[in-house]
């Protein structure tokens, strides 16, 4: 879960087409990895067409320190602290392309750990959306992974959905703020009851959030986890996959891993 930040973003083109869902230490190599494209063509759900207005395959090979050269059209946040405040967001040290997948490898250096997240689309603003990525992780004490939707203004008081989210390595849970229910102990969050994934993230899944006009559900491989009536943005959101250091914990000074993003599919 975010709180306000200022990031150092590059506006997103969005790539043509529409989607199908089928709902340095370097990543796994390719005679060990899975790999699927991701989708294309229309999803329908609950009797809504949704069209895909991105989608990435990381077909392009970026070493360790190139990835915003080679994907200048993705945003960054970069050069601050994260959310718990332990970490550095330092894309160049963290994020490369290596067998079809963008990798975050994180660990510290010289005492710093070193973290960063991504905004696939730019700051494309979404008033609807939904978002799939085909993912795994290390299991690594101190770190954790989430996807979200964020403010485009920054204003934490008008929502916020993070799914997937959890250690790295754990089983992730879906949470969506109630708009306007900030106070000074933060959000109320929904379902009220949490509520996890099946599976742990070691293997390669597909998260996918669906944010309608009236519900937000929670899907894991296909299979709807969750859904909420009562906390359903009605401002304008981001999409972001941050990878950082996890709140209320010490992170080890040894710990180092990774998470693997396989492919990205967004539908508006």
């Amino acid at each position: 879960m975010k709180t306000s930040i200022v990031a150092v973003l590059t506006v997103a083109v969005l790539a043509a087409g529409a989607v199908v869902d089928t709902s340095t230490p370097a990543p796994a190599s390719a005679a060990t990895r899975e790999t699927r494209s991701a989708p294309r063509g229309d999803v329908v759900s609950y009797g809504r067409t949704w069209k895909q207005t991105y989608r990435q395959d990381f077909g392009t090979v970026a070493p360790l320190g190139t990835f915003a050269a080679k994907y200048p059209r993705m945003g960054l946040y970069d050069g601050f602290s994260d959310t718990s405040g332990q970490g550095r967001y330092t894309p160049s040290k963290v994020l490369s392309v290596q067998n079809g997948a963008l990798d975050f490898w994180l660990r510290s250096d010289r005492g710093q750990p070193l973290t960063a997240a991504v905004m696939p689309d730019g700051y494309k603003p979404h008033r609807t959306g939904r978002v799939s990525i085909r993912y795994k992780t290390t299991k690594t004490p101190g770190y954790k992974f989430v996807g979200l939707l964020w403010p485009t203004s920054d204003d934490w008081n008008e929502g916020e959905i993070d799914w997937p989210e959890a250690p790295l390595g754990g089983k992730p849970r879906p949470a969506s703020a109630v708009p306007g229910s900030l106070t000074a102990r933060g959000m109320s969050f929904q379902p009220e009851r949490e509520v996890f994934a099946a599976t742990d993230t070691t293997k390669y899944h597909v998260a996918t959030t669906e944010w309608d006009e009236e519900v937000v559900r929670f899907y894991w491989d296909g299979k709807r986890v969750a859904s909420t009536t009562k906390a359903v943005p009605t401002a304008p959101m981001r999409i972001t996959l941050q990878a950082e250091t996890d709140i209320g914990v010490r992170v080890p000074a040894t710990a180092s891993g990774h998470v693997s993003i396989d492919w990205i599919a967004i539908y508006d």
